[in-house]
């Protein structure tokens, strides 16, 4: 038969490969380019590095001077693990359909545990394993309120962050604790010194959002999160507990706040009894205009950790372009209801 069809000048049925069948059955063109399927796979992250991209452009525009100096990115980079290390974790939670307003106090009651171990005489690195510890802990004490507890989200976890909050000022007397000798020692030459001008803490930060990437949308767990925020009822017929992959995500959110209130400590040498507070609306926007939408099932690591640098970069970039620093709390409102629009228009066409 092979031998008639050829001599018949008819070749052979072109075998379909899986992507082919896939793609066919979803009713798009089997000979797409592969861009075109990255834009469309991506599309939340693409909007929000198109969205950094205009912010940078604009402020450019508005001062030259200012934004062609390596320093301006420089400082914005000193701060950016600290929102990293939350907004990597909140993605995670928000996705399963909850949120965590507790992590600003997480953040400092994890920073004054490492500030307390080192100011002690021991090895920072024991000071951050007792802060990572500290995190857990506390994640897992607000997970069991949500979870267990059956109490809502957003009250349980803002009462967790006045009281944490209230308990360091009780304790400390509003007193901050000063680490002369940090910047001398092996740990934090490895954990927060600098490679050639760049900041090793960004370098972690960003070490830590791939493998969070990873798991998030390669791993079980990351599944298992992703379909108790779309569905918790079909999840729990599958067979899947919900309410662990729910405490799981809170523990993950401590662990996160601990390693931001160490990132903290290791920019100034320094813990403050107020440590954490000025993060909580940067990582909510960050986690919001990096694409992933508030209603639960949907979530983008990669898009999330861009808009971590717009945000950042919000208020570096309003002053730097001659505006007042009145203006960074507007930007920051605008920016959350834009992408809030953006998700709500383009939910059923990445969903």
């Amino acid at each position: 038969m092979t031998d008639t069809a050829n001599r018949d000048g008819q070749s052979p049925a072109k075998a379909l490969d899986a992507d082919t069948v896939r793609r066919v059955a979803e009713g798009k063109h089997a000979d797409r380019s592969r861009l075109r399927r990255f834009l469309r796979d991506h599309r939340p992250a693409v909007g929000s590095f198109v969205v950094l991209v205009v912010m940078l452009a604009c402020f450019f525009v508005g001062n030259p001077e200012v934004f062609s100096q390596w320093n301006m990115y420089r400082a914005v980079l000193i701060g950016l693990p600290v929102v990293l290390f939350v907004v990597v974790p909140l993605v995670y939670v928000v996705t399963v359909g909850e949120i965590d307003l507790s992590f600003p106090a997480t953040i400092g009651m994890a920073g004054w545990v490492f500030a307390l171990v080192v100011q002690a005489g021991y090895d920072p690195f024991l000071g951050i394993i007792a802060a990572v510890m500290t995190g857990l802990v506390l994640g897992l004490c607000v997970g069991w309120l949500v979870v267990y507890a059956n109490l809502s989200s957003l009250i349980a976890t803002l009462g967790m962050n006045f009281m944490l909050r209230g308990l360091i000022q009780i304790n400390t007397e509003g007193k901050s604790i000063a680490l002369v000798g940090l910047p001398k020692t092996l740990t934090f030459q490895i954990f927060g010194g600098q490679f050639f001008g760049i900041p090793v803490q960004v370098l972690w930060a960003m070490l830590f959002v791939a493998i969070c990437s990873f798991i998030y949308n390669r791993h079980r767990f990351g599944v298992h999160v992703h379909m108790v925020g779309d569905n918790p009822d079909a999840a729990q017929q599958m067979g899947i507990n919900v309410k662990l992959v729910r405490l799981k995500t809170f523990a993950f959110v401590g662990l996160g706040a601990a390693l931001a209130g160490v990132a903290a400590v290791m920019i100034n040498y320094t813990w403050w009894p107020t440590s954490g507070d000025g993060y909580l609306l940067p990582a909510l926007a960050s986690v919001f205009v990096g694409g992933t939408a508030p209603w639960g099932g949907i979530g983008t690591i990669i898009g999330s950790a861009i808009g971590s640098f717009t945000v950042s970069f919000i208020q570096s970039g309003v002053v730097g372009a001659g505006l007042s620093g009145f203006y960074v709390q507007f930007f920051y409102g605008l920016i959350i209801i834009l992408s809030l629009l953006g998700h709500r228009w383009n939910q059923v066409r990445y969903r």
